[in-house]
This record gives structure tokens, C-alpha cells and sequence, in this order.
């Protein structure tokens, strides 16, 4: 069944909605000759009016089954949902959510997998569904959790998510993951997995405990389940991290698997061509969330991630994998290296908007219409089919994923923005064409001080034949910031170079290059370098973090917002740079040992991270943005 409607622009920084579309799409009209006009929804007089809202990104959509048409506000980042008029005659001021806060990273060292972030819904029919929300004109914070840092020591667990919540009149809440424990010889009390929404695994050789779900909030329904035990003696297998859907898995002949996530089909039909959470391959759907991380193993075998997107794993001397952006899902443990990071939480708010059909002429992503053109917005993977033969070109835009910032090593440098790639009229096949989308996930922030540079770089997105480069990571210690899309920036206390931008190289460029750190000098300075935007170079300053590279805009979605800004470099011993526009991230400051961590870029930007500040501990790098891919033709 089609989507129909239009997206409220979401701003590049804030994920806050700014404008109301005007195009009115194609839409099959009620028979009657007289029409009340609400955006793009038409609805009889005397049906009232549907409730007017802005915020993240919006979907509207038909439900096969009654033909209820529906609008989905689609946050991956904090903003504000914002009723502007209230529901009148037979419209409901109800509404329905979906609540979901990051998931913990895995513990190190046959570490147990992080916890999923809890989740909370009203979803009719759901089984795990609470009271309904009736909301009236006024302002609503929404607030979404980071995904924990998975841990790189045994003496430290996998850290916890943090909590996403939405300000109704009752605020929902949902609490971030358990953390993974982490192996210490004898039995440390860092083995036992941390609690949470839901909890974290234990670790192996001293057999350590699953941390508790449902906590501190104690819901009910549950928002989360327990992690599974860890197994010392021969293979030392660490537990998985509790998921939405079912507890972790205890170690048995391998490491535990994190419990599985759940299906919440809250911001459009499930099938593949959604885009939004989890994919299950099972059943070829989206919207999966909340999945628990896989316990490390020593030698045997390492728990797979649980469905709805958490991270697998790792066999000893492998990582964990991190759990998937915008699903909430526990990263998981570790074979004898870092245990993966937490997935970044994500709020849904749907309502009622009428009882329309409308046909557009693909399918995919969060589909909405303005200002005369079909819009898909792919926020993650997806698949891009087309369904109407005369569609034979399309217009684009293709954003990879940001590069991460260095970590602190006297003044890290910020990370490049992904490649930003736009033009019109590119030739598709006609239906049933059909194509793979890919939405690059940004770097990984380091979280250690490393000296050959920290080049955590993002990763591709692609579309048919463009594909936009991975942003390039900060440097954080002698080595160049790494080349990409944009580059990163260079080390201010290793008066190191930045990385080149537009690698491989396309017509027009997609990115530029970072700044360099900042030669050494009296008093101790060392700013390290901006990393590269897609619409400028990254900067360089002698004694603060550079700033980072701006991005570029465009107007493809039915606004104009700014993508793809260059993470802020980081400086020894005075102020961080700030990030580009586009989402950036800025660099942390500095006053020698402990650092500072730089922030992370907004999700869905392609925007860079910032780089660590002062020296040695604390001085994390920023975590680059997620990419987007956006589609559009004339309706």
C-alpha cells in the first residue's frame, strides 16, 4: 500500500521540524465536491480536522487493512515534537509511540553483550503495549539515547546506554541498557553484567552474573528482560545481553546469544522497503528494535546479536560488533579486544491524519510529498523499487557516514565529513527496477588514546551508480588524519597533516580536505585540526581546536537543510573548535591530563565527529553522523 503526505523539514542540527511542505502529492478524492484542505490531506467537512504537529521526520502512510491513514514523526535525535492545532469532530487527539534508549556496549576479554536500551510503546494490539496518550497544542521534548561505549579494560564493564524519553503530560520513559561485564581473573565484580532497561551480560572465567532488566524504572509491561550468565574454566564464554523480546542466553557449548529484540510497525508497513530499525531476515521486515548483544568467546563459538539489530561477539582476538544505530540494540562482547558499541536509541510518534489512498510510483524509505515532487528518505538500508513505468529518472541525494574524531593526544583532530553527492535526472530502470540502498553508519569514536592516529572512518552510502565515500577519522597521534569523503583532521601535538577530501575523486567533488594540527610550540597549545565539510576545508589554529570544514545544503527533501559538516579539532590546553555547520561535532577543550571527549555528530547528517582534547585519558573522540540517502521525482 502507498505512503502519501509530505516530510516537515528536519534541521541538520537539531533533527527539529522548520517548515510545512505545500505540495499537495496524488491523492484520490472523496467523491463529494467540497474539500477541506489540511496540508496534503483532504478529509470531509463534516469529519473535523486531524491534528497538526512538526518534528523529526515524517512519514505518512495507509494501513493495508482499514485504509486508516497515519503520520509518523521519526526522531533518531533530540528535538521537540510540537502540536500546532488540535484534532476536531471524529479525529482523535490520541496518539501512539514508540520509545526506545540506547543499548550498553559489551564487556572486553570474553566479555558478556551489552543490554538492550528499554522500550516502551502504546501501539494498539502490541503485546507489550501501555496506556493511551490523549496530548493537546503545546511543545513536547523529545529526548534520544547514545548507545554505551563498549569497555577496552577489565576493570571496567561495558558502559550503559543513556534514556530517551518524550515530555507528555505522563512522561514516557525508557532506560538505557546494562553494560557487558568484563573478564578480570578471579572474579572481579566487573564480570557481572550492569542493569538496565535491559541487562547486560556476564563475563566468562569467573562465571559472572546477567545484569536485571526493567531497571531503575520497573515498568509495566516490562521495557526490557534480563542478561544471560557467563561460563568460566575452558572457553570462557561470555553471556548475552538482554533484548526487548527475551532474555539473554546463558553460555552453553559457545557464548550466549542476546535475546531478541521486537517488531513495532509504528512509522509504516513492515516489509523491506520501510528503512526504519532492524531488519529481520526471517520474515523480510523492518522495524525490529531492541536486541541484545552476543557474549565473546575464548575458543569456541561467539553469540550471534539478537534480532532487531544487536551487535555479534567476538571470537577471541576479534571485537565485538556494535549494535545498529537508531535501534537501540546492545553491542556485543569481546574475544580479547574492545567489545562493540551500543546502538543509538530512536522515538516514534504516530496519529491519525484521515482515510485516504495514494499512489506513488516507487517504493521505499519514508515516503511524503512537496511542493509537487515524491520524496523517499532512507534514514538506514532499504531497497528502492520502482513501481510505475513512467518513472524513468530521478533526483538524488547521497550522504555518507562521517568519520570519527581522534582520541586525546595533545589536541586530536576532528573527523571528516562523509562525501556528499546530489544531482537530478539520473536514469533508473523502469518497473520493476529495483535497487539496493545503502545509508553509511558514521565512525566510532575511539575511546582510548592511541598513537598511530585513531582513523575511524565512516562508511559508504550508496544509490545505483553514486556512491559517497566514508568521511575520514581525526588523527590522534603522529599519523595524518585519514582521507575520504572529507578529511580528517590532523594532531596539534604531533603537528601531523590532515587527511585529503573528494578520494576517490568524482565531478563535482564530494568533499575537501581536513586542517592540519597546529605546529608545536610555547606556551604548550597544539590545536588539532578541523576535519573537512562538504562545502569547505577544515581548519587549522595555532593554539584552540580548528574548526571544522562547513557542510553544504540542499532542498531535495521539500526544505533546504545543511549536511555533511567537519568535526572540530581538539586542543591541548585551551578551547575545543566547533563542529561545521551540518551536525558536527565540536572538539573537546583541553587542560593537559585528563582530557576531554569531543561530542558526536547529529545521526542522519554525514556530518564529522569532534576530536579529544587535552592528553591521555578522557579524551575521547566524537562518534561521526550516520548518512542518508533521499530520492525524489515529480509526483
Amino acid at each position: 500500500m502507498g505512503y502519501l503526505g509530505r516530510r516537515i523539514g528536519k534541521s541538520a542540527d537539531t533533527g527539529n521540524s522548520t517548515a510545512d511542505g505545500t505540495g499537495a502529492g496524488i491523492l484520490d478524492l472523496f467523491a463529494h465536491g467540497y474539500f477541506q484542505r489540511q496540508g496534503n490531506v483532504f478529509n470531509a467537512p463534516t469529519a473535523g480536522s486531524a491534528l497538526v504537529a512538526t518534528g523529526g521526520v515524517i512519514s505518512d502512510y495507509t494501513d493495508p487493512g482499514p485504509g486508516t491513514v497515519y503520520r509518523a514523526h521519526i526522531f533518531t535525535s533530540t528535538g521537540t515534537f510540537d502540536v500546532t492545532t488540535a484534532a476536531s469532530g471524529t479525529f482523535p487527539n490520541n496518539v501512539e509511540y514508540l520509545v526506545v534508549a540506547g543499548g550498553a556496549g559489551g564487556g572486553t576479554n570474553h566479555g558478556g553483550g551489552g543490554g538492550a536500551g528499554g522500550l516502551r510503546t502504546n501501539l494498539s494490539g502490541h503485546p507489550l503495549a501501555g496506556s493511551s496518550v490523549s496530548i493537546s497544542v503545546g511543545p513536547y521534548s523529545v529526548t534520544v539515547g547514545s548507545g554505551g561505549a563498549g569497555s577496552s579494560s577489565n576493570a571496567a564493564k561495558g558502559s550503559n546506554g543513556t534514556s530517551s524519553s518524550i515530555a507528555f503530560p505522563s512522561t514516557i520513559l525508557a532506560d538505557g541498557g546494562g553494560g557487558g561485564g568484563s573478564d578480570t581473573p578471579g572474579g572481579s565484580p566487573q564480570g557481572a553484567g550492569a542493569s538496565g532497561g535491559s541487562g547486560g551480560g556476564g563475563a566468562g572465567n569467573g562465571g559472572g552474573p546477567g545484569g536485571t532488566g526493567n531497571q531503575p524504572g520497573a515498568f509495566s509491561p516490562a521495557e526490557g528482560t534480563n542478561g544471560g550468565t557467563g561460563v568460566g574454566g575452558a572457553g570462557n564464554m561470555g553471556g548475552g545481553g538482554g533484548g526487548a523480546g527475551g532474555a539473554g542466553n546463558p553460555s552453553t557449548s559457545g557464548s550466549g546469544a542476546g535475546g531478541p529484540g521486537v517488531q513495532v510497525a509504528i512509522a509504516g508497513p513492515a516489509p523491506a522497503t520501510t528503512g526504519v530499525g532492524a531488519l529481520n531476515p526471517g520474515p523480510g521486515q523492518y522495524q525490529w528494535f531492541a536486541g541484545g548483544g552476543g557474549g565473546g568467546d575464548q575458543s569456541g563459538a561467539a553469540g550471534s546479536g539478537g534480532v532487531g539489530g544487536g551487535g555479534a561477539g567476538g571470537l577471541d582476538p576479534s571485537p565485538g560488533t556494535s549494535g545498529t544505530y537508531s535501534t537501540g540494540s546492545g553491542g556485543g562482547g569481546s574475544g580479547s579486544q574492545t567489545g562493540g558499541n551500543g546502538g543509538s536509541g530512536i522515538v516514534v510518534v504516530r496519529y491519525q491524519i484521515g482515510q485516504l489512498t495514494a499512489t506513488a510510483k516507487a517504493t521505499g524509505g519514508a515516503i511524503s510529498f512537496s511542493g509537487g515532487q515524491t520524496i523517499h528518505q532512507f534514514l538506514s538500508s532499504g531497497t528502492f523499487t520502482i513501481t510505475n513505468p513512467g518513472l524513468t529518472s530521478v533526483d538524488y541525494l547521497v550522504v555518507a557516514g562521517g568519520g570519527a574524531g581522534g582520541s586525546a593526544g595533545a589536541g586530536a583532530g576532528g573527523g571528516g565529513a562523509g562525501g556528499f553527492r546530489t544531482g537530478t535526472g539520473l536514469p533508473v530502470s523502469s518497473a520493476p527496477g529495483s535497487y539496493s540502498i545503502t545509508v553509511g553508519a558514521g565512525g566510532n569514536g575511539p575511546t582510548t588514546q592511541a598513537y598511530n592516529g585513531n582513523l575511524n572512518p565512516g562508511s559508504n552510502s550508496v544509490f545505483s551508480t553514486i556512491t559517497s565515500t566514508g568521511g575520514g577519522g581525526g588523527s590522534g597521534g603522529p599519523n595524518a588524519g585519514a582521507s575520504g569523503g572529507s578529511g580528517g583532521g590532523g594532531n596539534g601535538g604531533y603537528s601531523s597533516s590532515s587527511g585529503a577530501g573528494n578520494t576517490p575523486p568524482v565531478s563535482p567533488p564530494q568533499g575537501n580536505p581536513g586542517g592540519n594540527g597546529a605546529a608545536r610550540g610555547v606556551p604548550e597549545a597544539y590545536g588539532g585540526g578541523g576535519g573537512g565539510g562538504a562545502g569547505g576545508p577544515g581548519g587549522t589554529d595555532p593554539t584552540n581546536g580548528g574548526t571544522g570544514g562547513n557542510g553544504s545544503s540542499s532542498s531535495i527533501s521539500g526544505i533546504s537543510s545543511t549536511y555533511a559538516g567537519g568535526g572540530g579539532g581538539g586542543s591541548f590546553n585551551a578551547t575545543g573548535g566547533s563542529g561545521g555547520p551540518g551536525g558536527a561535532g565540536s572538539g573537546g577543550p583541553g587542560s593537559g591530563n585528563p582530557g576531554n571527549p569531543g561530542t558526536n555528530a547529529v545521526s542522519s547528517t554525514g556530518s564529522g565527529g569532534g576530536g579529544g582534547g587535552g592528553w591521555s585519558s578522557g579524551g575521547a573522540g566524537g562518534n561521526g553522523g550516520s548518512g542518508i540517502v533521499i530520492i525524489a521525482y515529480p509526483s
